[in-house]
């Protein structure tokens, strides 16, 4: 994956020119002239900030200047970043488990490790139908676009974007209702529809489009064992 001018998209061969030690200068994009990359001067408090606005120059340096396969191990934060997301995910349904009293109704070691199980198949089942729709949804409706983009690149743009769940860990510290949740998924669905976005250099009605027909059968297969859960318990 090449390095991108985060305000047009175009690839560019590099966003800096280093002379010494701390004395760098950035390089312009030769299609739209400006400076290809301003955020490599900021600090990261500005990139959070420009990610929660959903500026597309943020996640276009994010996704293509800093995760770019020439500069980090992108396998091995593709593999740490789905660790993250399985275990926020599990902590989410936990918390609705617990706010709807299915938990207490457990009695017995047996029971909870029964129900623990469930609830992992839950995450598991959830998450491969939410990509596995994803990715159908890619290939048909994404045939004309102009940047061909691995699966690879989709698992861990869709992984980075969902930063929003790690706030689901704030809430074993602190007690939030469980309503909270879903302010978190509608923000991480809009997170993922601009990474998408930027990723395919498609419209926003394209990467929305994709994001609700998958987090719609991650819905539909979460509730489909949670009532097989609830008739267990």
């Amino acid at each position: 994956m090449e390095f991108r001018c985060v305000h047009c998209g175009s690839g560019v061969k590099t966003l800096f020119v280093q002379y010494s030690p701390g004395n760098i200068r950035l390089m312009k994009c030769d299609n739209c002239k400006a400076v290809a990359d301003e955020y490599i001067e900021c600090e990261i408090t500005i990139v959070l900030i420009d990610l929660i606005l959903h500026k597309r120059k943020a996640y276009r340096h994010v996704l293509y200047n800093v995760l770019n396969r020439n500069t980090v191990d992108a396998e091995g934060i593709l593999w740490k970043s789905i660790f993250i997301y399985l275990f926020t995910d599990a902590h989410r349904n936990l918390i609705l488990i617990n706010s709807k009293g299915h938990w207490g109704s457990s009695t017995g070691s047996f029971a909870s490790i029964w129900a623990g199980g469930m609830m992992m198949m839950e995450v598991l089942l959830g998450n491969f139908a939410f990509f596995g729709v994803l990715l159908l949804m890619k290939r048909l409706f994404m045939k004309s676009s102009s940047q061909v983009t691995s699966n690879k690149d989709i698992f861990l743009a869709i992984l980075v974007s969902s930063y929003f769940k790690l706030f689901v860990v704030a809430m074993m510290v602190w007690e939030f209702p469980a309503s909270v949740l879903f302010i978190i998924d509608i923000f991480v669905l809009s997170s993922n529809a601009v990474a998408l976005t930027v990723l395919q250099q498609e419209t926003m009605t394209g990467g929305m489009g994709m994001c609700l027909s998958a987090h719609a059968a991650k819905v539909v297969a979460n509730h489909a064992l949670e009532f097989l859960l609830v008739r267990v318990l």
